[in-house]
Formats: C-alpha cells, structure tokens, sequence
C-alpha cells in the first residue's frame, strides 16, 4: 500500500519524542504508573480518551464496532532494572551515531511507540476491523496484573500483534517457559570430619545430570527443548559445617511438542533434587501459518521464525504474531539502544501489515 509520506515523517518524529519521554521516567515491573500517567497524556494531547486499568493504558479506534472483528496492537512500558555494565545513564535519552540510547529503548519502547504511530495513522479510518491500542505492565515478570488482567475487560479480540524486538521478523511460535526451584536435602555435619551428607554435591550431581540430559521430541520450528542452571546457593554461611541443603535455579524454555507435566516428570525422575515450578502459565504458543496476518505479512516479504523467548503472546488465548523493531540481542544489555531508522522502519512495517490484514478480512467475504 502507499503510505502518505507526511504523515509518516510526522509519526517518526513524534514517536521518538514520545520514546525519550518513556525513557527519561523509571518504569520497572509493578513500578510503571508514572509511564503510564506519560502514556495517557499523549493520547490527550491527540484528542483521544483513552482508559486505564492499574498501569494498563488502552484505547479503541474512532469507527469501533461491536459487528466487526477486532485487531489488538499490544506491547509494554515496564523494563527490567538497569545491570551494572552501564556506562551511560540509563534513564537519560542520548541519541549518537543513528542510535537512541536508553533503558527500555529496544525493549520494548521502539515497538510500543511505533504500534501507537501506526493506531494513530488508522484511528479515523473506517476499517473492515476494529482496532485496540494497548500499552501493558508487568511483561517483563510475567505478572498478573498486565496483559492478562486487561484482557477480561476488553471487548472481545480475535487477533493480536505483540510488539517485541524481532528484527520485523515474524514471530510465529514462541517457546513457553518454566522456572523451576530445586531443593536438594542432605544432612548437616562437621566439615572436617567424614560426617553428614553434603547436599552442594547432590545439587551439583543433578545439575551435571540435568546439563547433559537431551529431551527426545525437537520442533521443526522451536527446535529442541532448551535447559539452563542459573543460580545456585546454600542457606549455610560457616566455612566448617557441610551444608543440609542447597538451592538451585533451572530456566527450562519449552517446544510445543512436551506438556509442562512431561517436562516435570523427565526430570524428577533423573534427579535426587526436589522440583517445584513457580508458574504453570508460560505454554509454548503459536498462530497458524495461514491465518490473516501471517498471510498479510507473507505479502511484504517478512521472513517467520520460532522465538526461544516468551512474551505476552503466552498469556492470550487468542491468535498473536509477535513483531517489532529493534533486536532481542539487545534487551536487558548495558547501554541498550535501538537505531533510530528501525523506529521509522517499524512504523511503516505495522502500516502496511495492518493494511494487508484489511485486504485479507476483505477477500475473505467474497
């Protein structure tokens, strides 16, 4: 489709200025409200009401019809806390070298300003399609109060795009994940004696176990179910008593060809180590490859992949592609920075995949 040039010079600049403002304000997880306070006021100041739910910011287009299928543009303003490489204030925007630098610039504010200029750009437009604007907290804990809470009071929503750095690849499927708390138990005893049962060793043997154990099923898209130890401690401090049990963290990412119970069960029984998972919500998800918005993107020539990450795209319970500028490489790194042409880029990408998406519910009458 032909995009009007004007408007999308005029969405570029105002989306950058819109992302420095989201970067200069501190928007951790269950810490968002001021960014979403920010997020409100833009909308104002475009003559658009939008609604509030706890730090959840939405807003529906001008022509919105309760006949007409609804497309939901979601991405999130909460980040992660700043690490310690950071050798640029990470709450101080700073553009350099066609790069804008800034805590949540990659992840995930490009896509988030970019999915509002392209809601913007079809707000008045009578569409074949409603279309739902939602700025969401907590993605980056996976907490009850983002996506998942505002969903029960939206109206209903057949399809979804979820704004996350991908390279304006198609995210098509998504690993799910599993957070698992391990606890091996021994029995405590001096450590300069031949007493107790250390339970740092049958931690470390469950790990080796664990590290070297390959699950049978491989996805044709995901690929192989993937396991990572990423921490490990015991609750004794003294240099001289043998620790009774030790603790240990394993990030399990998920193909959809395993339950989470079969996951559980695998590994429970080559392990000593007892195994309790955090949350049995993160499931692998996927949209079919010839629903209406992979077919839309198929058109622009966008290239689909199976993401090793989750996203809020596990806790819908509708069809979701996951989209947007920027990089994943780059989420959650010292310095984060997205390039500035990628906000431009993504801009456009939304624009026409939003577009075709109409041609595609269009041809789908006749």
């Amino acid at each position: 489709m032909k995009l009007k040039g004007s408007d999308i010079e005029t969405l570029t600049a105002d989306s950058r200025e819109l992302l420095k403002q989201l970067i200069s304000i501190p928007s951790l997880s269950r810490e968002e409200d001021k960014t979403a306070d920010c997020l409100e006021s833009f909308f104002r100041k475009k003559t658009i009401n939008p609604q509030r739910l706890r730090n959840n910011v939405w807003a529906t287009n001008k022509h919105y019809s309760e006949h007409k299928p609804t497309l939901l543009l979601n991405s999130h303003h909460d980040t992660v806390k700043p690490n310690n490489g950071y050798t640029l204030n990470p709450f101080e925007p700073v553009e350099k070298d066609g790069k804008l630098y800034g805590l949540g610039s990659n992840d995930a504010g490009g896509a988030l300003v970019s999915l509002i200029a392209a809601f913007l750009y079809y707000y008045e437009e009578e569409l074949p399609f409603n279309l739902i604007y939602a700025a969401t907290a907590e993605e980056e804990i996976s907490g009850k109060d983002g996506i998942e809470l505002l969903v029960k009071h939206l109206p209903a929503v057949d399809c979804a795009i979820i704004g996350e750095p991908t390279l304006m690849k198609m995210a098509i499927a998504e690993k799910g994940l599993l957070v698992l708390d391990c606890k091996a138990k021994g029995k405590a005893g001096h450590a300069a004696r031949d007493e107790g049962v250390n339970a740092l060793y049958i931690a470390l043997e469950d790990i080796r176990w664990a590290g070297s154990h390959s699950f049978e099923r491989v996805s044709a898209l995901l690929g192989p179910v993937h396991l990572a130890v990423t921490s490990i401690e015991t609750p004794n401090k003294a240099h001289n008593v043998v620790p009774d049990e030790c603790n240990f963290i394993m990030d399990v990412r998920v193909n959809e060809l395993y339950s989470f119970e079969e996951i559980l069960s695998e590994l429970q029984g080559g392990m000593k180590s007892n195994i309790t998972p955090r949350s049995l919500r993160l499931k692998p998800s996927s949209i079919a490859s010839d629903h209406p918005l992979v077919r839309a993107g198929n058109q622009l020539g966008l290239a689909s992949y199976g993401s090793p990450t989750c996203s809020d795209m596990t806790l819908i319970d509708f069809p979701a592609l996951k989209i947007g500028p920027g990089d994943s490489a780059r989420s959650h790194t010292a310095d984060e920075f997205i390039f500035i042409d990628e906000i431009e880029q993504g801009i456009r990408t939304y624009i026409s995949l939003i577009g075709n998406f109409g041609q595609e519910i269009e041809n789908s009458k006749n």
